[in-house]
């Protein structure tokens, strides 16, 4: 199976290093992507919209021969529901890492722009509980690899048109919310949960056991155990 593996902000093809052996191991082609305008200057990175690095994960899908699996960590979530609702009839399956599958007009976030680029805010700026299973070794060699992502692309809303996509099997592999959580959201089904409570056919897999430290970077900190999270999802 040809799996497409698209990185959340600040991150490129290289942030799947540490999980890309254990899928070609078990027999599948991998193609970590890096996107459209990533690392590159306010000049050469205006314009960009999520709309592009939707296209560029639907170029990918169009080039393999066959289904494919689409990976999406974190704002790659939003990539990869994009181009499965571009091409339904193409994906096999859909997994979400550490993130939930957008509904139509919904955006990443919002971060500090700096020349026209948005860089890495550094660790501080988030929440214990999305890094509290990197070590300073890890978030240190994590940091030199960071790069800008296009001012544009974390909030231009991502437009769904095809609800076939809600047929296609999804996996949601969690490190920072609990399952039992994320049950219970698909349960009252808020109106931003309400793609991921129209879900037809959704399995969860959590990564980390009671009272073992989150994080939503788990391809850093234990990409050995996403790997085989994935190998299960496809299971």
């Amino acid at each position: 199976m040809d799996i497409i593996l698209v990185p959340g902000l600040w991150l490129d093809a290289s942030s799947w290093d540490g999980v890309v052996p254990a899928l070609e191991r078990a027999g599948h082609v991998t193609h970590p992507l890096t996107m459209p305008g990533v690392g590159a200057d306010g000049e050469a990175a205006r314009g960009i919209t999520i709309d592009d690095w939707v296209a560029a994960t639907v170029d990918t899908i169009d080039r393999v021969d066959g289904p494919v699996v689409l990976v999406g960590h974190s704002g790659g979530g939003n990539v990869v529901y994009g181009a499965l609702d571009a091409r339904p009839e193409r994906v096999a399956q859909v997994v979400f890492l550490d993130t939930f599958p957008p509904g139509d007009g919904q955006t990443i976030w919002e971060f500090p722009v700096v020349d026209g680029v948005i860089p890495f805010p550094g660790w501080d700026f988030f929440e214990e509980g999305e890094v509290a299973d990197l070590d300073a070794a890890t978030r240190a060699a994590a940091s030199e690899r960071t790069l800008s992502v296009p001012e544009l692309v974390p909030t231009s809303p991502l437009r769904l048109r095809d609800e076939r996509r809600r047929v296609v099997p999804a996996t949601m592999i969690t490190g920072t919310v609990p399952e039992a959580e994320i049950r219970g959201i698909i349960e009252a089904a808020p109106e931003w949960a309400a793609e991921l409570a129209s879900l037809a056919d959704l399995r969860i897999i959590q990564l980390n056991a009671p009272g073992e430290p989150t994080g939503h970077w788990p391809q850093l900190a234990k990409p050995e155990r996403v790997g085989a999270a994935i190998l299960d999802a496809l299971a």
